[in-house]
This record gives structure tokens, sequence and C-alpha cells, in this order.
């Protein structure tokens, strides 16, 4: 009785294994394509490139599995422990690398691929074990029953509690912690039939002890790859759902990035949203609704209340660790001069697109100030159908601007933006203007009646634009411009996202 009670205990703890392995397995891949997505942006792209380069390494890891032989419980428990150490380490490898390896992407999909050979091996290791245990129409349905249902118990953690709570690095080890601990209890209770069991413990007891150093000081492994990563120094750094928010500092000012990107620095930002604001609310008389959609650093918000009249602000911004961030933290405070947290602002932490299409109120000007286009997820609120949201959320007589990248360095992109605005039904006044940070840099003035006087309303004490300067800005070189026929940017073509990976690949 003793005999049977064990081996169908020990069928269970099997069992359990292939769910720990499909658990920790997809993880490894969402952590892969997620720190892909932040160092590379374009989130489609490096998902679905991952996760083909990860199923076809598991077929190869499959089928390699014919060739081990003798001992399978003790090739288990080793491909256990390296499958552990490799995907719990593989988050602060890949952040650890990519400041100084040319060929990022080489070492991103090495690592995958072999993170999915070793989960590969696994499951058909195992069902080799199980196979004189169970029977086997029972040993299939058990084993995939497992593997589907950890499968998807990860696929809900992830995003919902993993990332936000832990981030990326711990979360990798976190999970590789629970491979070697299986490996550990696999060592412990079927130690009667492992070969060399008292090495494979000691094996797999300094794996746990390394990956709990690991877990405990990911911190800092995350501070020393951000420090090569940025030129200045780190002062903060956090991870939020949606992107990771990085602010260096040096003598002359304060930089923001996010997922790696310059967003602004602190010398040269009242350039920039100068230019983006008071072009459209200076060509407004009185205007009092505003909305501003993205500019969750506030600083397009505290150019806006430079205009009496304004009495309303509604700010729609993603990411509510951003807007936090920019009402709490001292520095960045003082920089947008604390316009989050003024009476005439009503901050929403949404997605700018499902807000669009549940909006019923109209406003007199929109200031659009989203990511440049390098992902799907963000092409998506440069499309002609969310610009008609955008032109649906106006008072006939509203205005609305746009940021559109570089004329320069993407005149596609930036004429392709002008061109979607135009299909939605808006008329348009391109500009621009340099940004030393930046370079030289597109917006673009959407509206559909035209103002009765264009800029004659500035507000007095502005740092850098006037009635001049704006004038300027809307003169473009030859080498600014594009010739032929552009795609509309629409929802199922993303024509953007594509003109814009062509144009800036070429200079990164």
């Amino acid at each position: 009785m003793k005999t049977a009670a064990k081996a169908g205990n020990s069928q269970w703890i099997l069992l359990l294994a292939v769910f720990v392995i499909a658990t920790c397995g997809l993880v490894y891949e969402l952590v892969a394509g997620t720190l892909a997505s932040y160092l590379l942006g374009d989130s489609v792209t490096q998902f679905s490139t991952i996760i083909g380069v990860y199923l076809f390494s598991m077929g190869i890891g499959s089928f390699l599995s014919k060739y081990f032989s003798g001992n399978l419980l003790s090739w288990f428990v080793r491909i256990e422990l390296l499958v552990g150490l490799i995907g719990g380490f593989s988050a602060a490898l890949l952040f650890w690398v990519f400041p100084v390896v040319a060929s990022f992407r080489t070492v991103l999909y090495g690592l995958v691929g072999l993170t999915g050979i070793l989960v590969g091996l696994e499951i058909p290791i195992l069902m080799r074990i199980l196979q004189g245990r169970v029977a086997f129409k029972e040993l299939v349905s058990r084993v995939f029953t497992f593997d589907y249902i950890g499968a998807l118990i990860a696929s809900l953690l992830f995003p919902m509690l993993l990332v936000p709570q832990l981030g990326l690095i711990r979360t990798a080890l976190l999970f590789g912690i629970l491979n070697v601990g299986i490996g550990l209890y696999l060592c412990w209770y079927f130690k009667a039939e492992l070969r060399n069991a008292s090495a494979l413990t000691l094996m797999a007891v300094a794996a746990l002890v390394i990956q709990l150093i690991g877990f405990w000081y990911a911190d800092q492994l995350l501070h020393a790859s951000e420090v090569r990563m940025y030129p200045d120094e780190v002062v903060f750094a956090t991870s939020s759902p949606y992107q990771r928010i990085v602010l260096t500092r040096n003598k002359a000012d304060l930089r923001l990035y996010l997922n790696g990107n310059l967003q602004f620095s602190s010398a040269d930002e009242y350039r920039y949203h100068e230019a983006l604001v008071h072009p459209v609310l200076s060509s407004l008389q009185d205007p009092q609704e505003v909305l501003v959609l993205g500019g969750g650093d506030g600083l397009a918000v505290r150019e806006i209340l430079k205009y009496p009249s304004v009495k309303h602000i509604t700010l729609v911004d993603l990411d509510g660790e951003m807007t936090r961030l920019f009402r709490k933290q001292e520095r960045l405070v003082r920089l947008n001069h604390s316009s989050l947290n003024h009476s005439k602002v009503q901050v929403i932490n949404a997605d700018a697109f499902a807000w669009l299409r549940n909006n019923q109120k109209q406003y007199d000007a929109a200031i659009v100030d989203f990511p440049d286009p390098s992902n799907f997820s963000v092409g998506k609120l440069y499309t002609n159908l969310f610009y008609r949201l955008l032109k649906r959320s106006l008072k006939p007589e509203g205005m609305a601007v746009i940021q559109s990248t570089s004329p320069y360095v993407a005149p596609k992109s930036y004429w392709c933006v002008a061109q979607t605005l135009q299909d939605a039904g808006f008329q348009t006044v391109p500009y621009h203007n340099y940004v030393p940070a930046f370079g030289d840099w597109g917006y673009l003035l959407a509206y559909r009646q035209p103002p009765p006087a264009w800029f004659a309303h500035l507000p007095a004490g502005l740092r850098y634009a006037d009635s001049q300067t704006i004038s300027g800005m809307l003169s473009f070189a030859k080498d600014q411009q594009v010739t032929g026929a552009l795609q509309i940017n629409k929802l199922n073509n993303q024509a953007l996202v594509q003109y814009f990976e062509e144009e800036w690949g070429r200079v990164e």
C-alpha cells in the first residue's frame, strides 16, 4: 500500500513540475518580449519574433530529447536547474549587455533560443519519466492540462501583478527561484532514484542561493546597467506597467527618458513646449476648455496656464506613475511650476483612444503630445480614426496641435501625419523649430475653420516664442519635403510606424 501511495504521490509531484515548467517558461518569454519592446521599440515586432524563436527552439529541444538516455530523472533535474539559472538571470543579463554590445539582438535571440531549447527538452523527458507510472491516455491529458493551466496563470499574472510590483529583473528571478526550487525538491523526494543525488542537491542549493542574492540585489543590478546606459548620473528610476521611467542629471540639465528614449532636457524643453502650445492657443480668442492628450510631465499644461481665459484643462495620460511623479517629485514640480496640482487641471489616467471614443465634451483646443510612433500601440494614436475622434471632441471653431516627429530626419513620417489629418477632415498648417536636445522638430496645426487672426494673442513673458519666431517656423527647406504619394496611416496598415522605423533606423 505504501509503495502504491508513493507512486501516486510521485505522479502528482512530477505533474506539478509540468505546471511550474509551463508557468516559468512563458514568463521568461514574456520578460524577453517586454524588455525588447522597452529597449528596441515596436512591441508587435519584438513579441512576434521572440515568440517565433522561442517556439522554434522548443521544437529543437523536443527533437533533441530523444538522444537523452540513462537516468532521465537526473537529466531532468539538471535541465531544471539550468533553465532556472538562465531564465532567472535573463532580464538582468539583457539589461547589462544592452549598453555595451553592438549586436544586442544576437544576444537577445540567442538567450531566448537557449531557454526555449531547454524548456523544449523538459516536457518530453518528463513524459518519458511518467510513462511507466501513468497510463498513456492519462499521461497525455494530464501533462498538457497542467501545461496549459500554467501558461494561462503566467499570462494573467505577468501584466497585472508581476511587472507592476516586482519589475522585470525580479520577476524573472522569482520564477528562476521557482524552477530551481522544484529541482531541489525533486532531488530530495527522488533521492533514491537519482544518480549522484548528493551532487545534484548541492548544485541546486548553490543555484538557489545565487538566485536569492540576485533577487535581493535586483535594484542594484538594474541601476548598474542604467549607469552604463545613460551618459549622465541616474537620479531616479522606476518601472510602471507601461514603461521604464529614468531621470538623469548633469551640471546643465535634468533629462527624462522613457524606455531609453529621451523625452526632454530641462535646458531647452521650453523651446519645444512653447512651440507646441502657443501657436494654437494664441490663434484662438479667449480659449476656455483645453484638452491635453499625453503630456504627463505637465510641461505643456504649464504653458496653457499662461492664458487667463482658460477655465479648465483636461489631461489624459495613460501612465499614472508618470503623472504622480510630476505631481510630487520636487525637481519636476519646480520644472512644470506645479501645473498638475493646479485647481484648473483634471488628470485622467486612461488610454487616450478609448477615452476619446467615450468623450462627449467639446473643447476649444487640443494639445496632442504623444511619444513618437515607434510601435503599433502608439501608432494607433496617429491614425485617421483617432483624428476623427479628435475632431468630434473639438468645437467647430476649435483647433488642435500634434507633435509629429522631425521633418528633417523623418520627412515621410512627418508628412504622413499631415496627410492623415487631412484625410480625417482637418485643414493643416505644418511648422517646425529647432530644439537642441532633439534637433529639428515638427508640429501640425489642425482645424476645420481658420481663425480670424493667426498667432495674435501670445501671452507675455515667453522665453522663446513670439510672432516673428512663429512665422519663421512655417518655412520648410527642400530636404524637409517629400515627393510622391504617401499612405494614410490607418489602424489596419500602420503605415506611419513603417515609415518611422525606416527613417529613424538610418540614424540610430
